[in-house]
């Protein structure tokens, strides 16, 4: 029985939102909790709402992240598919109504909307720096739901309550991320300059790095390349400017895992419980076949680290996923490979946003694409290898050295109709002779299994690179409208929208995606040709 629509209702029942655009019809939750105008009584109690704006990022985890990139990019996959809106949902993309709005509406609702309460009461004059912290979770945010997407409402989103909201081309929206996060790093540098130390007095309201600033600088680089490496097909110039620009800037980058970007649950936050504790113990998340078919392959001690092994016994002590969009006994599959609840994924663990190691990797790409300062190819791979491991407490061992692992083929004991053989063949150890493209394969698919469970980022580099290679759903319910080998683009505009600023979205419509709102159509990076 699925727990879907209680699943997100409780976790806003600490915190007080302020419902500053029209993206939010009728919203008024906790309405009155602002009017009170709770900041007034102190600049520092102005700084309690910056973690809290962060966890946002999550909101809606379940059917705006979970059951969509989380599962797209090979991460992980329901066995309750059948139950979801009678087995026809994005899983085997049939989109679900109103799902769509979770993965849209809270970077507007929540995250910027939180945020523009802040700026209300003076943030960027009195805490400049914490504001700059702000602007790098609001890019974080923004970046997924055009990445979702493809053109979004962002440069008249602010503060003041509007009829409609014009949509942004997709290269717009970039062009703006990275004028933000030019004028975070502005700020974060001037902080450290001018203070003694390097905290910022928001301390441990901000639940990502307690203040620290170098870090936040760290981030905001990383955050860059990692943008300008989706925009490397569509944009080459413009990524390799802002892709230099953070290699050589010098904050330096995410380098190893105490500079691991994870949000810190807080006891208001589905009562204490992080998102991927939350689902996986209703039973509507597993393994996805993808990610344990590689791992299995690698004998990647990383495995036993993410997930757990299978309950079911058919599959009894093994570690197995779920093909995405198959056909699914939901009392069999439940019992696949659950994350691992009682170690990485436990009640209490904060939720990632960014490691330490896709530092590497992007800079692994980089200098495969000889941009400067990117460093060693070979080097940066890894490097990003061996933090990852470093990361998740795994044991490195000969595994750089492996010549001969390579993805297994997937059998599933409980339907046929969802097996198939292993779409790769690429190993792990470095081959300095291979083709780039057989290079990109490489470092791509070990970013993949670093960046675990950050689906956003995966799904993202899996369709502008085409890697890993993924198995592809069982069962298209598209009706045609996303091809089977070449898998799901984007997500089709939410109902909100449709409904509330319909000649918005019309526009962005016929001007970005030729006329067809579905997920077959590539946004404005996912550019149709050669990787190199």
């Amino acid at each position: 029985m699925t727990n879907i629509s209680y699943k997100t209702k409780f976790i806003y029942a600490a915190i007080g939102f302020i419902c500053t655009s029209p993206l939010i019809t009728g919203c008024t939750k906790n309405f009155e909790k602002w009017n009170t105008d709770k900041y007034a009584a102190s600049n520092t109690a102005l700084l309690q709402g910056v973690g809290t704006s962060q966890l946002e990022i999550f909101h809606d985890y379940q059917t705006g992240i979970n059951l969509a990139e989380d599962s797209w990019s090979g991460y992980l996959m329901s066995p309750t598919i059948g139950n979801f809106n009678s087995g026809k949902n994005n899983l085997n993309y049939s989109f679900a109504p109103n799902w769509q709005n979770s993965s849209f509406n809270p970077a507007y609702r929540y995250v910027m909307a939180d945020f523009n309460a802040l700026y209300t009461k003076g943030l960027k004059s009195l805490f400049p720096e914490v504001y700059a912290i702000t602007r790098l979770t609001e890019v974080t945010a923004i970046a997924r739901v055009t990445d979702r997407f493809g053109s979004i409402p962002y440069s008249q989103v602010d503060g003041t309550v509007r009829s409609s909201y014009t949509y942004d081309a997709q290269k717009d929206v970039y062009s703006l991320m990275f004028l933000k996060i030019d004028t975070a790093l502005s700020l974060l540098k001037d902080f450290i300059q001018t203070n003694s130390g390097i905290k910022s007095q928001v301390g441990n309201n901000d639940f990502v790095y307690g203040g620290d600033c170098t870090k936040w600088i760290k981030y905001a680089n990383t955050l860059r390349l990692r943008l300008a490496m989706h925009i490397v097909k569509a944009d080459a110039a413009t990524a390799k400017l802002q892709g230099e620009k953070a290699l050589a800037d010098a904050g330096g980058l995410l380098t190893d895992a105490s500079d691991a970007a994870k949000i810190k649950i807080y006891s208001g936050w589905n009562g204490g419980t992080n998102d991927y504790n939350l689902v996986a113990g209703w039973g509507d998340t597993r393994a996805n076949a993808a990610i344990i078919t590689y791992m299995n392959g690698y004998n990647d001690p990383r495995i036993s680290k993410y997930f757990l092994p299978a309950t079911d016994s058919s599959v009894l002590n093994q570690y197995i996923g779920l093909r995405i969009g198959g056909i699914i006994n939901h009392d069999i599959g439940v019992g696949y490979s659950n994350l691992n609840v009682n170690g990485a994924f436990s009640q209490t663990s904060p939720q990632l946003i960014m490691s330490a190691a896709e530092a590497w990797f992007l800079k692994a790409e980089a200098a495969l694409r000889e941009w400067n300062s990117a460093g060693n190819i070979q080097a940066d791979y890894e490097q990003g290898i061996a933090v990852s491991m470093n990361e998740w407490g795994a044991s490195i061992g000969n595994y750089l050295s492996n010549d001969t692992g390579k993805e297994t083929s997937y059998t599933d004991p409980n339907g046929e109709v969802n097996n198939s053989p292993a779409l790769s063949t690429i190993t792990i150890k470095w081959d300095d002779a291979a083709t780039k493209e057989q290079k990109l394969e490489r470092i791509i698919t070990q970013k993949w299994i670093a960046m675990f469970p950050d689906g956003a980022d995966a799904w993202a580099d899996y369709r502008r690179t085409g890697y890993p290679l993924l198995f592809p759903v069982v069962v298209n319910n598209s009706g045609g409208t996303i091809d089977t080998d070449i898998q799901i683009r984007r997500i089709p505009y939410p109902s909100d929208q449709i409904r509330d600023n319909k000649e918005a979205v019309d526009a962005a419509v016929q001007n970005t995606l030729g006329g067809n709102d579905d997920g077959g159509q590539r946004v404005w990076w996912d550019v149709n040709k050669t990787n190199f």
